[in-house]
């Protein structure tokens, strides 16, 4: 059986990367592991069980990497671009008083990942490490499943944008909470691998990971 290793910026990213690799694979039988953050339900303040931005790409330029390649057949990077212009994360979001297009964000925070991998590292592994860069939070990665206009390609307002939408249909909402759970039902539609073609075609960043997980040729079974 194939293992996936995760490093997220937070467990909910984490919840729905897991039910995108379910559908993906077509298979609830996959080795999960969690890298970061830990998984512990007995103790979820533990400063292990936390995670951001930083965090990820401290793990990146750690040894720890290397040993997770060592011990998993594929590492997925999640983080979100969000806060990509402040301090330490230095990927801005305009060039010459122009807003990138999705795809080039995408293309710098995959090179700023990779420089903090190493192209040593990476050069060796490419073919294992897979990228989900959301733009510019996962939140948007959610839109799709409830809308299916211009609502679904949203990059920006989608925290908004998704507490309205479940206010709506499902009298609650994400904001304040960060309720794992809530995350794990809202993007169980996932696991479908009908529905997930069809909804990760609505949002640009979404389907750029459902390529890239393509272009590996993952799989559950060796």
């Amino acid at each position: 059986m194939k293992t996936y290793a995760l490093i997220t910026e937070g467990r909910t990213d984490q919840a729905v990367i897991e039910n995108i690799l379910y559908g993906f694979l077509g298979t609830y039988d996959a080795d999960i592991n969690w890298l970061l953050p830990l998984r512990d339900d007995t103790d979820l303040n533990r400063s292990e069980n936390f995670s951001n931005w930083a965090l990820v790409f401290e793990y990146c330029r750690s040894k720890r990497f290397r040993q997770a390649l060592q011990l998993n057949d594929y590492v997925i990077i999640q983080v979100d671009t969000d806060v990509s212009e402040e301090p330490n994360y230095d990927v801005p979001k305009f060039e010459h008083g122009k807003e990138l297009g999705v795809f080039e964000l995408i293309s710098r925070v995959r090179a700023k990942l990779v420089s903090l991998i190493t192209d040593e590292i990476y050069s060796e592994f490419e073919d294992r490490i897979i990228f989900a860069v959301c733009v510019h939070s996962l939140e948007c990665w959610l839109l799709p499943i409830f809308h299916k206009d211009k609502k679904a390609s949203k990059t920006k307002g989608c925290l908004g944008a998704l507490d309205m939408a479940l206010r709506k249909k499902m009298k609650t909402q994400i904001s304040g909470t960060k309720d794992v759970k809530l995350y794990e039902r809202i993007s169980s539609v996932f696991r479908r691998r009908k529905e997930l073609r069809k909804l990760s075609a609505a949002n640009p960043s979404l389907k750029k990971f459902i390529d890239e997980l393509e272009e590996k040729k993952i799989m559950s079974d060796d």
